[in-house]
C-alpha cells in the first residue's frame, strides 16, 4: 500500500477546508485576480487599439512572471523615417504597461525608476499603469515624470 508523504498539518487541513467550502486560498485570489486583471485590459485596449499587439509575460502555469512589465504593447510606426537606409514601416512604437488588480499596491518609487529605465532602453513611447477593481471599475494611467495621471484607452491607444 502506497504512503502519502508527511506534510504540515495546518496545510492539509486548509486543502480540506477550501476543498468542502469552495473559499480559495489567498495566492488562488491573487492568481485568478491578475488573469482577470489582464483580460479586461485586453478587453478595454482592443476596442481602440486596432493596429497595436499585446504581448504578455507570463510565467509557468499562467502565472505572473518576474519583472517590473507586464505587457508590451507593439505596433508599426509608420512614419517616414530620417534614415537612409530604413523605410516606412521597418520601426515599432512600444508602449510599456504595468497591471494592478484587486488590492495590489501602486507601483513603489523604486518600481517607477526601473519602469523608466526600461522606457528609456527600449525607447518606449508610454509608459501605462491598468488598474482593476472588482465591483470599482478599472482606470488606465500613464506615468509622466514621477507621477501617474489619469488617462483612457483611447487617449494612449487611439
Amino acid at each position: 500500500m502506497k504512503q502519502e508523504p508527511k506534510a504540515n498539518g495546518k496545510r492539509i487541513a486548509r486543502r480540506v477546508i477550501n476543498a468542502i467550502s469552495d473559499v480559495p486560498l489567498p495566492h488562488e485570489k491573487t492568481i485568478e485576480t491578475d488573469r482577470w486583471t489582464e483580460i479586461l485590459f485586453r478587453a478595454l485596449s482592443n476596442r481602440v487599439a486596432k493596429r497595436w499587439r499585446f504581448v504578455s509575460f507570463r510565467g509557468p502555469k499562467k502565472r505572473e512572471f518576474a519583472g517590473v512589465v507586464d505587457v508590451v504593447a507593439i505596433r508599426k510606426d509608420t512614419s517616414k523615417s530620417d534614415d537612409e537606409i530604413l523605410k516606412m514601416g521597418d520601426l515599432f512604437e512600444i508602449i510599456l504597461v504595468q497591471m494592478k488588480g484587486g488590492s495590489a499596491a501602486l507601483p513603489t518609487p523604486p518600481d517607477i525608476q526601473r519602469l523608466k529605465a526600461v522606457a528609456e532602453r527600449y525607447h518606449a513611447k508610454k509608459v501605462v499603469l491598468f488598474e482593476w477593481k472588482r465591483g470599482e471599475g478599472s482606470t488606465f494611467s500613464v506615468l509622466e515624470g514621477d507621477e501617474w495621471n489619469k488617462s483612457s484607452a483611447l487617449e494612449i491607444f487611439g
